[in-house]
C-alpha cells in the first residue's frame, strides 16, 4: 500500500475524519471566492477626493479610477467620528460605543479594545478558507511588555492583529504614537532605544506625543514601506489558490504630515495636501499590482476613511485655496455632524458591481461583517455584528427598499445621533466636537437652539444649518424611544438582546471622560 493509500485508510478510521472533509470542503469553496481588499484612509474628508467633490482642488486619479470601474456610495457613514472607535465597528460589526471606549481614541499602549472571544472580520474570513493580512495603522490596542515597571521591547507584544484573526500584520500601533517604529506580528522591528525630539518634529510634522523611537526613524518613509510591502504580499497571494483578505489602514493623511519628498510640492497648496496626493498614490500602487498578478477580476476592492478631515492639520490653506474637505458637509473630523463620520466608499468587483454605479442608501462601515458573512452565506451568531447589516443587495445592484432601519452616529465626546431616512436626531451636550464650522457651505447653527436636542431633515439641508427639533416633536419623541430601544438591545439588528459592555445613557453626562 502506497503512503497516500495508507494515510487515506488512516483518516477513515479516524474520528476526526469529518472534520478533514469539513477542512477540504472550506478549502475547494474558498478557491471560487473573490479576494477582498480593503483600503481604510485615516482623516480623509469625503471632499477630499474630485470625483466626490469636482470643485476640489487635489488631485486623485487613482481613486477617481476606482470609482469609474465600480460603485461609489454616496451617502456612508464611519462608525464613528474619530479613529480607533471606526476600526472597532469596521471589524466587529459593532458599534464602540458598546465598549469601555464611551469617548475619544485609545491612548498610547491602552490594552485591547476588542475581545478576546468576539468574532471579527478576518477571523471569519479565516474560518472560510481565506488566508488575513493587515498592512498599516492598528490603534486598537496591545498588551506592551513591561519588565520592571518599564516597557521591554525585545519580548513578544501580546494580543495584537495576529490573536485577533489576521494571518500577518506589518504597520505602526499609531504614527503619531510611541513607539515610535515599524511592527511586525508581534515584534517591534528594532528596538527603540532613541527618545523622539519632540520640539523639533512638532513644528515640521504636527505631532508631538514623546516616547521611545528607533534610531534613525524617519516618517517621510512610512506609507512608502507600507506600500511596498502591501504589495509585495498581493505578488506572493498570487500564486496561491486560497482567497486572501488584505486590511490596509493607512496612515494618512492623519499627522504626522510627512509626504516624502516625492511629494513635497506637489499639491501647490501645503503639505496635507501633499499628502493627500500621496496617498491616492498608494491607491494606485496597489490597484496596479492586482492588474499585475492578473488578480484584479476575482478582487472585490473598497476605499474608503476612517472619519472625517482633520481641521488641524493645514485646513485654512485648503480653504484658502478654494478647497473644502468636507465637501456640503458641516463639521469635521470628530463632529457629530455629517463632516465628522460621512465619509467616501467605493467599491469595485468586476462582473459582480455595476462600473460607473451610485448607491443613494445610508449604511455604515459596521455593515462590512454582515456584508462579509452575505457572500460567504453563513449566518452571524447573536453574539456578533450587533450592528452590521449586509450592503450586498446593495453593490450587487439587487435592494429593493433601504437596509437599515436607522444607523447610530458618534463624534469624538461621546455625543450619539441617529439617522432614519431623512431626518438625523443628536444628541449633544458639551462640546460636538472640535466645533469648526468654517467650511463656508455649513454655517453656524443659530445659538439659540438647545444644545441638547438637533434636528435635521438631510433632504432639505444636508449642510445641517436649521435645527427644526420645534417643528416636529413627534420625529424627535420616535426618534428618541428607537435610539434607547437599540441602546437597552445591546444591539441595532434583528436578533436576541446582547448586553453592553457598559452602561450607556443617549447623552453622555457634560465632563466625563472614557
Amino acid at each position: 500500500m502506497n503512503k497516500s493509500a495508507s494515510l487515506l485508510t488512516n483518516l477513515l478510521a479516524s474520528a476526526g475524519f469529518a472534520a478533514v472533509l469539513a477542512c477540504a470542503a472550506i478549502a475547494a469553496a474558498a478557491e471560487s471566492r473573490p479576494n477582498i481588499v480593503l483600503i481604510l484612509a485615516d482623516d480623509l474628508g469625503y471632499g477630499d477626493i474630485k470625483c466626490l467633490n469636482p470643485q476640489g482642488k487635489i488631485a486623485t486619479p487613482n481613486v477617481d479610477a476606482l470609482a469609474s470601474q465600480g460603485m461609489t456610495f454616496t451617502d456612508m457613514h464611519s462608525g464613528s467620528a474619530v479613529c480607533s472607535p471606526t476600526r472597532y465597528g469596521l471589524l466587529t460589526g459593532r458599534y464602540a460605543w458598546r465598549t469601555r471606549l464611551r469617548s475619544g481614541v485609545l491612548a498610547a499602549y491602552d490594552q485591547p479594545l476588542i475581545a478576546a472571544d468576539r468574532l471579527t472580520l478576518p477571523a471569519l474570513l479565516n474560518g472560510h478558507g481565506y488566508t488575513t493580512a493587515c498592512f498599516g495603522k492598528w490603534h486598537l490596542g496591545w498588551d506592551w511588555p513591561r519588565q520592571d515597571g518599564k516597557f521591554d521591547f525585545t519580548h513578544p507584544i501580546a494580543n495584537g492583529p495576529t490573536t485577533r484573526g489576521f494571518d500577518y500584520y506589518f504597520g505602526t500601533h499609531v504614527p503619531n504614537q510611541p513607539p515610535y517604529c515599524f511592527v511586525e506580528n508581534d515584534r517591534t522591528v528594532g528596538i527603540p532605544t532613541a527618545t523622539l525630539p519632540v520640539n523639533e518634529i512638532k513644528a515640521r510634522y504636527l505631532t508631538s506625543t514623546p516616547g521611545p523611537m528607533l534610531p534613525g526613524w524617519d516618517f517621510e518613509q512610512i506609507l512608502p514601506t507600507i506600500t511596498e510591502r502591501t504589495v509585495k504580499y498581493i505578488g506572493r497571494r498570487a500564486a496561491d489558490k486560497r482567497p486572501f483578505f488584505l486590511y490596509m489602514p493607512l496612515t494618512t493623511p492623519h499627522e504626522p504630515i510627512a509626504p516624502s519628498k516625492a511629494w513635497q510640492g506637489k499639491s501647490g497648496i501645503n503639505p496635507v495636501a501633499d499628502l493627500i496626493m500621496e496617498t491616492d498614490w498608494a491607491v494606485g500602487q496597489v490597484l496596479r499590482e492586482l492588474d499585475k498578478q492578473s488578480l484584479a477580476n476575482n478582487t472585490l476592492v473598497i476605499f474608503t476613511a476612517d472619519n472625517g478631515h482633520s481641521p488641524y492639520t493645514g485646513l485654512e490653506a485648503l480653504l484658502k485655496h478654494g478647497h473644502h474637505p468636507s465637501g456640503p458637509f458641516r463639521g469635521y473630523k470628530a463632529d457629530i455632524w455629517d463632516g465628522g463620520h460621512h465619509v467616501p466608499f467605493i467599491a469595485r468587483w468586476p462582473g459582480k458591481v455595476k462600473a460607473g454605479s451610485t448607491c443613494d442608501d445610508t449604511a455604515c462601515l459596521c455593515d462590512m461583517l454582515a456584508t462579509t458573512a452575505d457572500m460567504l452565506g453563513v449566518k452571524l451568531p447573536d453574539n456578533a455584528g450587533e450592528d452590521s447589516t449586509s450592503i450586498l443587495p446593495d453593490l450587487l445592484g439587487s435592494a429593493k427598499a433601504p437596509i437599515h432601519e436607522a444607523i447610530v452616529h458618534q463624534g469624538l465626546h461621546g455625543a450619539l445621533a441617529i439617522r432614519q431616512g431623512r431626518w438625523k436626531l443628536e444628541f449633544c451636550r458639551g462640546s460636538n466636537g472640535f466645533d469648526n464650522s468654517r467650511n463656508p457651505a455649513a454655517a453656524r447653527v443659530n445659538d439659540k437652539e438647545p444644545p441638547d436636542v438637533q434636528l435635521y431633515d438631510m433632504t432639505q439641508d444636508i449642510g445641517e444649518r436649521k435645527n427644526v427639533q420645534g417643528d416636529h416633536p413627534e420625529i424627535v419623541e420616535r426618534l428618541t424611544r428607537l435610539l434607547q430601544q437599540y441602546i437597552d438591545a445591546g444591539r441595532s439588528t434583528p436578533g436576541s438582546p446582547q448586553k453592553n459592555d457598559v452602561p450607556v445613557s443617549i447623552v453622555l453626562p457634560k465632563g466625563k471622560a472614557r
